[in-house]
């Protein structure tokens, strides 16, 4: 074991994953939250082979069925005006090993900090910090005068993460010229256990089931000019999310319709940081490579690391946290610019392009659909918990 203590910046799920790893290690972990309760903000998310992975290696499997989370038998295309399938992605045909669920992200919280808990986890609530100073013996600098040390600082804490400027400077981001909005209805249609993505010129609506099928998540995309702040808890009028979707038909129209309350959140495109690890302290998911949500990997990724920062910290040799680095970046960079190549595909405006796009993707799904679903096979069939995975 290469360190006995460590201070874990953030409650969300790559902080509390990495938490309850090193803590199964026999690692002493205090997480810091600046939350008064233990919460995250939005709806529901995809928990892909990849990530269920890390789940089922921290024993947290079974408890998603416990969540109600529904296992996800396909990923669906549908053209916008008519809801009229393009394209299947058959999940259910995936290895028995490579489960896909959907969960409300309150939930897969609730688990992990279940499993960081048992573990004997301290959790430090309504904490703010101010700075995180790496060092021989790194410090957390908290906004009422007092300081943290440990022999290692994880920053979980997002797309602000604090630590992120103190090892690669001022941020870069820019608007990606494209707003979310994200909501849960009420499933009224019988929405079936897998994620829809309903295809419009410059937009797209992607839904899927929650808590039984229950309720269904939505998160619907679009271009625009005018820019957005980013972040999950800007609540945003109903009639603007309908408006911008108002030519959509089918089920899609009748869900979008369905929207009561909904928050708004501007894309922002952040170049992965080139510095993760410096002097004790360690960059993980959002807080050093923030991905668009059009593959979904947002949370994967944040466990991926999770496990492979806490193996490297436990069993890594030599200079293990720069290990870290070296097994997780090129990873990265490949599901982000997979995830920022599906917004082209789902935003195709009509003309020959958009037909014959379509048409190859229904004769792939038809065709070859085990063709199809290989095509994922570098990103679900990636297991970062088997012996000397990279």
């Amino acid at each position: 074991m290469n360190i006995s203590n460590v201070v874990v910046v953030g409650g969300g799920i790559g902080g509390l994953a990495v938490a309850a790893a090193l803590a199964r290690g026999g690692v002493a972990v205090t997480v810091l939250e600046q939350a008064t309760a233990l919460r995250e903000v939005g709806a529901g998310l995809q928990v892909s082979p990849n990530g269920l992975a890390v789940l089922r290696a921290l024993g947290l499997e079974a408890g998603l069925r416990t969540k109600e989370a529904v296992q996800g038998q396909a990923v669906v295309l549908r053209d916008f005006a008519n809801g009229a399938e393009v394209a299947r992605l058959p999940l259910d045909r995936l290895p028995k090993t490579q489960r896909y669920f959907f969960v409300h992200r309150t939930d897969l919280i609730d688990l992990l900090a279940g499993a960081a808990k048992r573990g004997n986890v301290t959790f430090e609530m309504g904490t703010q910090v101010a700075s995180i100073r790496p060092g021989k013996v790194p410090q957390v600098q908290m906004t009422d005068g007092s300081t943290r040390r440990a022999e290692l600082v994880v920053a979980a804490d997002g797309i602000h993460s604090v630590a992120r400027p103190a090892l690669n400077g001022p941020d870069r981001a820019v608007f990606s010229g494209q707003v979310a909005w994200r909501a849960v209805v009420p499933n009224e249609i019988n929405h079936p256990p897998a994620a829809q993505v309903h295809m419009g010129p410059g937009r797209h609506l992607v839904s899927y089931p929650l808590r039984g099928g229950r309720l269904i998540n939505l998160v619907a995309v679009e271009e625009r000019d005018g820019w957005a702040a980013e972040g999950w808890h800007h609540a945003d009028d109903p009639s603007n999310v309908k408006n911008a979707f108002s030519g959509f038909g089918g089920e899609a129209a009748r869900m979008i319709d369905a929207v009561k309350d909904v928050t708004l959140w501007g894309l922002h495109l952040h170049p992965v940081a080139s510095v993760w690890q410096q002097q004790g302290v360690a960059l993980l998911g959002d807080a050093a490579h923030p991905t668009l949500p059009f593959l979904a990997q947002g949370a994967n990724m944040a466990l991926e690391d999770a496990w492979v920062l806490a193996d490297q910290a436990m069993h890594g040799q030599g200079d293990w946290l720069a290990g870290y680095q070296q097994r997780r970046e090129a990873r990265v960079r490949r599901v982000i610019g997979a995830a920022e190549n599906n917004a082209q595909r789902y935003h195709m405006r009509a003309g020959p392009m958009r037909s014959l796009a379509h048409l190859g993707l229904k004769l792939g799904s038809r065709l070859a659909p085990s063709r199809m679903l290989g095509a994922f096979n570098w990103l679900y069939g990636h297991d970062v918990t088997r012996p000397r995975e990279s």
